[in-house]
């Protein structure tokens, strides 16, 4: 007689939950993402896969103001994304979803951006397409709604000086963004 093996039973998704909002009463542009990654939720840190371009573009709206990047360094980053007049969460709370990729998720629950009660909130920044399928809710906070292009590697179509100009275009229209550097000799 042959031993039978167990059926496999599927495995129920696993409900994830997202990280908290990075805002103060003085931020004045939200950037939204869809949902963190993989491997920013397990550092508990936005855009911690040092293949996104998150942290880089930013750093070249504001050259002159180094972003501190060690691997230690999320809280100074995240005080470096205040005081320069940004806020950082997600479109949605919770959702299950089979590693990093938007396409995956599913059965995601929004966040109540609207709860955030953001005195000086002039604009709201979507960073990709996922997020921007939420625009409809930001709409209702009564300031400007923008689409930039993704930061996630898999969105390799821009290549990341095509997306600074995007994302200088917009934030510069909010915040006293700086100009370029250019490489020596030109």
């Amino acid at each position: 007689m042959t031993a039978r093996r167990p059926i496999a039973q599927p495995q129920q998704p696993r409900i994830l939950t997202g990280l908290a909002p990075v805002v103060s009463e003085a931020t004045v542009v939200l950037i939204l993402g869809s949902f963190p990654s993989v491997r920013s939720l397990a550092q508990r840190q936005y855009y911690a896969h040092p293949q996104n371009q998150f942290w880089r573009i930013l750093q070249a709206l504001w050259p002159h103001d180094a972003l501190p990047m060690e691997p230690d360094s999320y809280e100074k980053r995240s005080g470096w994304l205040l005081a320069h007049g940004l806020g950082l969460w997600d479109v949605y709370g919770q959702c299950t979803r089979s590693g990093s990729l938007d396409a995956a998720i599913r059965d995601a629950v929004p966040n109540d951006i609207a709860a955030l009660r953001l005195p000086a909130l002039a604009a709201v920044a979507h960073n990709g397409g996922e997020s921007f399928k939420h625009a409809r809710h930001t709409r209702g906070l009564g300031v400007p709604v923008h689409r930039l292009p993704s930061t996630s590697p898999a969105h390799a179509s821009w290549d990341l000086e095509r997306k600074v100009a995007a994302w200088r275009e917009v934030i510069g229209q909010y915040l006293p963004v700086q100009a370029p550097v250019m490489p020596s000799g030109q």
